[in-house]
């Protein structure tokens, strides 16, 4: 298998739109990092497109495995659905600036959920279209925190919360997987979930800490957010043999610095870890809850109205 820097440097030389070297380091990363860093531009040194990776997957120069495929269209999956309920938010934030934020951070998932279902589709020629439009409910596999609710604004913060110190941590480490695409594709969104995961903070700490009404209402959304945590953090087969072969890490190994992490942030915002019962889980397999039929119905009613059709 090539190194994860030979094969973007390949594909950006052969890449039409010359976007020049594509990184997959992380340096920068983090609080001294880009924090302009987005999907909704191209950023020098780390324009990982979706375009650019179906170029790839059409020339036969990233063609994933079983495995890799798979693990793509998981994180694809969980981008996606998050996207789709963020973008709800739009005309409804409860001030202009946040209506604005949240829309950015669901473009920045739609970019990642496109770059990964891009990937996984090269196994079997499918589009992200495709595998976005035209698969029914039991073949998505989100773990089944994405398709929550939007519920009330502090529901929503609980959970982008939780998401994105997940997201930061995964893709922090999928940054250096032996697999080319999947590196610089998690190189490219670990700069835009930083600033998703500072934002969430940040609206956790103002709630927590602002009025009585407001540190009900950010309490009761973790009490609602948390038991879909643990599903995020479950091993199976496929993420074992991933670890093996150095292509992705157990999500096991992410819970230690994600419960510390968060853990910093409630207690400055003077809340606790909710105690709470484990939800079931089982997104991963195609077992999700009532709430994502509706949702996928909405967003792929269009497409499946007028299949092929262009504008």
């Amino acid at each position: 298998m090539s190194t994860p820097e030979a094969a973007t440097n390949a594909l950006a030389t052969e890449n039409d739109g010359g976007h020049g070297d594509i990184s997959v380091g992380v340096a920068g990363a983090g609080a001294g990092g880009d924090g302009m860093a987005s999907a909704t531009r191209i950023t020098p040194g780390n324009a990982l497109r979706p375009e650019d990776i179906a170029l790839a997957v059409s020339r036969g120069t990233a063609t994933p495995d079983a495995d890799a495929a798979e693990l793509a269209l998981r994180l694809g999956d969980d981008a996606l659905i998050l996207a789709q309920r963020l973008s709800h938010w739009i005309s409804r934030a409860p001030e202009l600036e946040e209506d604005i934020a949240l829309g950015n951070i669901a473009l920045d998932q739609l970019g990642h959920a496109r770059s990964f279902l891009t990937y996984a589709g090269g196994l079997d020629g499918r589009s992200e279209d495709d595998l976005a439009y035209f698969r029914r409910e039991h073949e998505f596999r989100s773990v089944q925190l994405f398709e929550q609710p939007n519920g009330d604004f502090a529901v929503t913060i609980a959970r982008q919360f939780a998401v994105s110190y997940y997201q930061f941590e995964l893709y922090r480490r999928l940054a250096e997987s032996s697999d080319a695409m999947i590196a610089g594709i998690a190189a490219k969104a670990v700069k835009e979930v930083d600033y998703h995961r500072d934002h969430s903070a940040q609206w956790v700490l103002r709630l927590a800490l602002g009025t009585e009404e407001s540190r009900a209402r950010m309490i009761h959304g973790l009490e609602v957010v948390w038991p879909y945590v643990d599903e995020l953090f479950r091993d199976d087969e496929l993420t074992g043999r991933l670890s093996d072969a150095g292509v992705a890490v157990q999500p096991s190994s992410l819970r230690a610095d994600f419960d510390r992490l968060t853990g910093e942030v409630l207690a400055e915002a003077e809340l606790e870890v909710p105690k709470v019962q484990p939800a079931p889980g089982g997104g991963r397999r195609g077992l999700h809850s009532e709430h994502l039929g509706y949702l996928l119905a909405e967003m792929q009613v269009l497409a499946r109205e007028h299949p092929g059709a262009s504008w």
